[in-house]
């Protein structure tokens, strides 16, 4: 058995999960050059939400956080991780803005690109697949993992060759809302190595508590490389702890090669950071706990917050556990799809409004239409025909790959945005963050023509957090 390789989370899922993607460029900069000599297969440091977060919150370009970051690691791969058809985005955008966000990537220094779709559409991946292709990254195509009456592990092991048949170098088995069992991670890795040739990958979220256990049980199973957080950013809504997993594995015939002594530097490095961000608020101590109701409810963390807020502010914070009943039934009616980014948000509302409105889809959501309109793409499972008309009325179900519906929309982006463009890159921000970049590019015009940052961002009612 081959040694197990780890990829370091801290610098983007690690902080997406416990404090909203807050860590900013200049805190991750002083360690690089450290985390760069201690033997990770790669570390995951761009896509997800740090795109967003970068202009939105921290007055950030998401391409030079990348392009500095790639100038301090110079053995170790970078990764991200890129939704599809949908980007970094929440609307499936059309091939060219696709491929040029692509190109731009791995030109600006991403070596692996995790890709998956919401709905394990295969469709929805294939021109994300290709470009990366074509670029000379390394395409690590995602199975969303998740519980349901077609969740076998030959639905999981018929998808991942599938996927590694479209282009794929390597597989990732990805457990967004910690919902996989360690027995059942056993049987699932087991069963993809067996259908498969290529390297798995497993990321996992401590939410539920079983995550290192599950990442051990993989282990044994075989898999290559899994997804772990120094631990002053681990457990809780994030992965398990960097150093554990490398503790755990010492000395036996999976031994990651990673010296304890060698990470201590970066635990030392990030431990205030931890301090500075509790201190703050950033850092809540509830998304640090154990959540056994993502397993009785099959829900994300993130989503289940999501939840409370809405009943709140409806005035409806009592009817938690008939949501977090009804979430369950809500999924079926809609083909099972995998709770993650953009569904379970989707999934989620429509709950809650079934709930306070006391009628089953009373008010549907526009969202709830699209995806049983199929403009998501196809559900695990085929909707119920009648369910169909009960929410889309007389309206034909989109077929076919929803993007191929899309025209060419990058020169169209280019001559909106051409006023503010400083470098290329500028449009697929633009492209995938129309009003958030713009009031970005004027913070950094600002900025270039001597307003000072609080200038800037009083003149703009931006502030950083």
């Amino acid at each position: 058995m081959a040694k197990v390789k780890i990829t370091e989370t801290v610098l983007r899922d690690s902080h997406q999960s416990l404090i909203a993607t807050r860590m900013t460029t200049e805190e991750m900069l002083p360690i690089l050059e450290a985390m760069d000599g201690i033997g990770y297969h790669s570390l995951e440091a761009w896509g997800g939400a740090t795109f967003d977060a970068c202009m939105r919150f921290l007055n950030e370009d998401p391409w030079e956080r990348l392009r500095k970051i790639r100038d301090k690691v110079k053995k170790t791969k970078l990764q991200m991780l890129f939704r599809g058809q949908n980007i970094l985005g929440y609307r499936h955008y059309s091939d060219d803005v696709v491929q040029y966000f692509v190109q731009k990537s791995v030109a600006n220094g991403i070596d692996i690109i995790r890709i998956f779709d919401a709905l394990n559409d295969p469709r929805n991946l294939k021109t994300a697949i290709d470009a990366t292709k074509k670029e000379g990254g390394h395409v690590q195509a995602a199975v969303s993992y998740t519980t349901g009456p077609v969740y076998t592990l030959e639905y999981f092991s018929e998808y991942a060759k599938q996927l590694e048949e479209m282009g794929a170098d390597s597989i990732c088995i990805k457990d967004m809302a910690g919902l996989l069992k360690p027995y059942d991670a056993y049987d699932l890795v087991k069963a993809i190595k067996e259908t498969v040739n290529i390297p798995i990958q497993l990321h996992t979220h401590y939410t539920s508590g079983l995550a290192s256990m599950t990442l051990l049980k993989a282990v044994e199973a075989g898999v290559d490389v899994i997804d772990t957080a120094i631990s002053p950013m681990a457990m809780g809504t994030s992965q398990p702890p960097t150093e554990s997993m490398v503790a755990a594995l010492q000395g036996t015939e999976y031994d990651t090669g990673i010296r304890l002594s060698e990470l201590d530097a970066i635990t030392r490095y990030f431990t205030p950071l931890r301090e500075k961000y509790l201190a703050s608020g950033l850092l809540n101590p509830k998304a640090l706990k154990v959540d056994v109701n993502a397993l009785i409810y099959q829900v994300p963390g993130g989503m289940l917050s999501n939840l409370m807020s809405q009943l709140a502010q409806a005035g409806k914070s009592d009817q938690l556990t008939a949501v977090l009943e009804e979430v369950p039934r809500v999924r079926a009616d809609v083909g099972y799809p995998p709770l993650v980014t953009p569904s379970s948000q989707i999934v989620g509302t429509q709950a809650v409004f079934n709930v306070i409105m006391g009628e089953r889809y009373k008010t549907v959501t526009k969202e709830f239409k699209g995806i049983v309109r199929g403009e998501y793409g196809k559900t695990p499972v085929p909707i119920d025909p009648a369910f169909v008309k009960k929410i889309i009325g007389d309206e034909k179900p989109i077929t076919y790959r929803p993007a191929d519906a899309l025209k060419p929309e990058l020169e169209q982006l280019r001559s909106e945005i051409a006023p503010y463009l400083e470098q290329d890159e500028d449009v697929l921000s633009y492209a995938l963050f129309p009003e958030v970049s713009k009031k970005f590019f004027e913070y950094r015009k600002a900025k270039k023509y001597g307003l000072d940052a609080e200038h800037a961002d009083a003149a703009l009612g931006v502030h950083a957090i």
